[in-house]
Parts: C-alpha cells; structure tokens; sequence
C-alpha cells in the first residue's frame, strides 16, 4: 500500500495575488522604456543626445545653456568653437528634422564618449545645413548640477 499525500486546492486569494504580480510584472514589459524628454531624464550618453538634439530643435536656448560646460570646447570642419560661440552658432540654426545612426557610448567613471553619425535638415541663417551624414563626439562629464558637454567635435566624411 502506497503513503497518500494530501494536496489542497490553492486558495482564491492566493490565484488572485498570483495573477496581479504577474500582471504588475508584464507592465514593465508592455509599456517598455519612454525617452527622456530632458537632460535629468536622461540616464545615459544616448539619451543625453537625444535630448540635446531636441533642445537644438525646439529652441531650448536656456536648457542648451545649461548643457554646455563654462570651458567647453568644440572642433568643427571651419575652427575651433568655445562655449559662447557654439551657443551663438545654433541660435542660427532652424532644425526641421535631424537623424541620429551608428550611436556608441563609452563610460569612464564620471565621464561618457558618444560617437555617433548625425544627419541635419534644416537651415544656419539662409543657409542649408550639410544634408550629408557628419560624425559627431560628444564628452559628457557628470557634475553635482547632472550632466553636461564638456567636449564636442563634429568631422565631414
């Protein structure tokens, strides 16, 4: 003769708190992951372009500002840019649309390298922005204020 176990029935409270953590968990899921919509929102060095290339489009001039360090320096195919002259550069800038690719970010402590390609639509002044794909690097720097720019280069293929 074989011991009997004795199995119970699970109870309906317990199906019930079965089914609502799983459907607490398959909401993370199902809704995914939003993009930042501003600088503190963003949590890595694509998410922080992203949200730069926004502000550039928008007009944020006040967010840019904020997102450039008092001793930035950018490298571009005409010169050599400092803070205040970078500024002054996108306020010329009517950004219609703009294409971000190939996006890598590298992280060292404090401080994320993001390369990626960009392409612009839109016009400096009455001038065309270069509708060719242009390769970007961007070195961000965490500070107590978040994170800002503290290096960029822009380089034509």
């Amino acid at each position: 003769m074989r011991p009997r176990i004795a199995v119970e029935a699970p109870t309906l409270s317990l199906m019930l708190t079965l089914i609502f953590v799983l459907m607490i968990a398959s909401a993370c899921t199902f809704y995914g992951e939003h993009s930042a919509r501003t600088m503190a929102e963003a949590t890595g060095g694509e998410g922080l372009e992203r949200v730069f290339w926004k502000n550039v489009q928008a007009a944020k001039w006040v967010e840019l500002e904020r997102a450039l360090a008092s001793n930035y320096a950018g490298v571009t195919p005409s010169g050599t840019l400092d803070r205040a002259a970078t500024l002054e550069q996108y306020r010329t800038w009517q950004l219609k649309d703009y294409a971000i690719g190939d996006l890598k970010t590298e992280m060292n402590g404090s401080t994320i390298v993001v390369t990626y390609t960009i392409t612009l639509n839109g016009t400096a002044g009455s001038q065309p922005l270069p509708s060719a794909p242009q390769h970007m690097m961007t070195v961000w720097q965490q500070q107590k204020a978040g994170w800002i720019a503290i290096a960029h280069s822009v380089s034509q293929p």
